[in-house]
């Protein structure tokens, strides 16, 4: 019997609806849904291969425990007695455990209700996630100025005239931390409207193709080119923060009197772009219309990612662009997790080895293997994985990946064996995608419209299946038992859900969610949105943190200090690709080879490099061979490699991803380059040579 299905995709952040035909278990197609108020039809290539990741003959079915280099498949008792048998022994001699959440978690609103109870039943203090790899410094930021960590500024693009993105490229990414599916007609319309994008990127990426105007940068230092607006804007007597100034709290004038210390001229001789053009910029950010500053993932992953995150709101402060229609806006989502959760934590206690402080209950993900390897009290000797690999995008995977295989105990909650999970002791598979419901509760309250949508299961699950939250709940059950510990009674993520959602202003129920399949609309995101929004203290906005005033003095340093000569590598992502979990998809990993070394003619020819040469490219920490790309598309100084790949390790089985494996960008990326301040790896801008293999 064939049936469509209407369904939220979980695959980014973009989350498009789907119409998914089915005939008994066969997915006949996978389309837009022209319903969906959110994504007007929109899907990606990506959608299309949720059917291969579902039906995909390389995903574990059951679970299966390794034997030297074996894998054997096992029991779902018998493989939690066991762990738990072998828990309790290592915890009883003292090692340590620990929890790594990968990327694929923050789309799946079932696993995060229960993985609490696994960090309590694992005794760890502090767990490690993707999120300092990639987006802690927005975090941290909107902690200490608005009062909570998950109070996101959201771009209106769909009603502003003049949008700067620097580091971002939403044609790839679907938008990041940005929930913006049908980005691509989104921009169309604001030029069609008159409006105008700018895109200031080392690479002339794809968002930048369709610009009005690009700029190279000098990667990491992106913090000069935002210093520098500020003052030019100050110059032109263009800082009119409006209606914003009664929430602006003392921290205002300080941090104007610390900006005011760097010259406009040096900054923009940093950066690499012409102060008259960033005058220019400037200009048309503090016109009077509405207009957007956005940064993501080239900013973020910076050695001044904080810093950069903080320029930023005071730019959409400066131009009276924050929490204003065609602005920098606030959400009122159907889950409010600003009004659900605390604020966030910094510095409660501080990593073993290093010293780096927490941040929101989490230490850097840089310092993981050094946590593994160095022996003494609170050595990790346990850890579990759910849902991540770690050794391709952590930074210096290299050491990561010999880290892991002298572990006591490891644990993956995983579909597949990875570059990382072939070191785990036992794997734990949850059934595939379309067996399982979706929410997104991260990602809704996040997107440029007040939206929700519920997606039930497409398929029954099969005898024997497990879901990732169920898995991840009798762990928990599993080594707490077998330490004596107890914990509270597993609640079905549906109900969590459904309290969730009434214990919110809106006040729905997920029923009445439920009710509209094609996704329910909210509305537009309103102006004003901020002042009840606000979780500071004194309800103003807290302008000059402490250790980001602070930190301004790190970037002066690194004004005076002389260029370091050499390349800089930063990374890159295709819309087929996402991080490195859909690369076993066939019709995703078709056409031409995507993992290839971008290096400007110069630079090639400096180098005796030609078109489709092999080159080796090394840093402090690692070296790999690949095909080299000879693009102007990159500025002089840089090289570019995609994020994600790098299967071709031993024990890997992924078949279809074997063909093309590529290189591992963390295999160069280097664990002592990372953000102080937040602890985010900085893998934008590492120094590297180049040369003819």
């Amino acid at each position: 019997m064939r049936r469509v299905h209407t369904r939220t995709c979980h695959l980014c952040e973009a989350n498009c609806g789907l119409l998914i035909e089915t005939e008994g278990r066969t997915v006949l197609s996978i389309k837009g849904d022209p319903d969906n108020p959110l994504s007007r039809g929109h899907i990606c290539p990506k959608a299309t291969a949720i059917a291969d990741l579902q039906d995909d003959p390389d995903r574990l079915r059951t679970p299966v425990k390794r034997v030297g280099e074996d894998w054997v498949e096992i029991g779902w008792d018998e493989a939690y007695a066991e762990i738990g048998a072998r828990f309790a022994a290592l915890r009883a001699a003292g090692g340590a455990a620990t929890l790594y959440v990968g990327n694929p978690n923050a789309h799946n609103y079932a696993t995060s209700t229960q993985t609490p109870l696994l960090k309590r039943a694992l005794g760890c203090q502090g767990i490690y996630s993707a999120s300092t790899v990639d987006q802690i410094p927005h975090q941290l930021v909107q902690m200490w100025m608005y009062g909570h960590n998950a109070l996101f500024p959201i771009p209106d693009i769909d009603r502003t005239q003049m949008m700067l993105i620097v580091g971002g490229n939403p044609l790839a990414s679907n938008g990041s931390v940005w929930t913006v599916p049908d980005v691509k007609k989104r921009i169309e319309a604001l030029q069609a409207r008159g409006g105008k994008l700018v895109v200031v990127d080392p690479r002339r990426t794809e968002t930048a193709k369709i610009a009005d105007a690009h700029h190279f940068i000098r990667p990491g230092m992106d913090a000069a080119f935002f210093v520098a607006l500020l003052l030019a804007l100050d110059e032109g007597g263009l800082v009119r923060p409006g209606r914003l100034a009664p929430m602006l709290d003392d921290g205002w004038d300080a941090a104007w009197s610390a900006l005011r210390g760097f010259d406009l001229e040096a900054c923009a001789a940093a950066s690499g772009i012409a102060a008259d053009t960033i005058r220019g910029l400037a200009a048309e950010l503090g016109s009077g219309a509405p207009a957007i500053v956005y940064g993501r993932m080239g900013v973020s992953v910076a050695a001044f990612g904080s810093l950069n995150q903080w320029l930023i709101q005071l730019l959409n402060i400066a131009t009276g662009n924050l929490d204003r229609e065609g602005g920098a806006m606030f959400s009122q989502p159907a889950v409010d997790i600003v009004g659900g959760s605390g604020p966030g934590t910094y510095g409660r206690f501080a990593s073993r080895v290093s010293g780096h402080p927490e941040v929101i209950g989490e230490f850097p993900v840089a310092t993981l293997a050094e946590e593994i390897l160095t022996p003494g009290e609170g050595q990790i000797r346990a850890l579990v994985t759910v849902a991540g690999n770690p050794v391709l995008s952590n930074p210096d995977g290299g050491l990561l990946d010999r880290a892991l295989a002298g572990l006591d105990l490891m644990v993956s909650v995983d579909m597949y064996v990875t570059a990382t999970t072939r070191h785990a002791h036992y794997i734990l598979p949850p059934c595939g995608p379309l067996e399982k419901d979706h929410y997104p509760l991260f990602l809704a309250p996040i997107a440029v419209r007040n939206f929700a949508n519920y997606s039930p299961p497409v398929l029954e699950m099969t005898p024997g299946a497990k879901a990732d939250w169920e898995i991840v709940a009798e762990l928990a059950r599993a080594l707490a038992g077998a330490t004596g510990q107890t914990l509270p009674n597993i609640r079905p993520p549906r109900e969590t859900l459904d309290a969730m959602l009434q214990r919110s202003p809106r006040g729905l129920t997920l029923a009445e969610v439920e009710a509209h399949p094609h996704g329910l609309d909210l509305g537009a995101l309103e102006a004003g949105a901020l002042p009840a929004r606000l979780r500071t203290a004194n309800k103003r906005i807290a302008c000059a943190p402490e250790k980001l005033l602070a930190d301004l003095d790190r970037l002066a340093a690194a004004l005076a200090a002389p260029p370091e000569p050499g390349l800089r590598l930063i990374g890159r992502r295709h819309v087929r690709n996402n991080n490195s979990w859909l690369h076993n998809s066939r019709r995703l990993l078709k056409g031409p080879d995507r993992c290839t070394l971008m290096i400007h003619p110069d630079d090639a020819a400096a180098r005796g490099i030609g078109a489709g040469a092999t080159v080796r490219v090394r840093s402090r920490v690692g070296e790999v061979s690949v095909a080299v790309e000879i693009t102007d598309d990159v500025m002089p100084g840089v090289v570019s490699l995609p994020h994600g790949f790098g299967h071709g390790r031993k024990g890997v089985k992924l078949s279809v991803a074997a063909e093309k494996p590529g290189v591992s960008i963390n295999d160069l990326t280097d664990r002592a380059r990372l953000d102080p301040v937040s602890g985010n790896a900085a893998l934008t801008g590492t120094p590297v040579e180049v040369e003819a293999a």
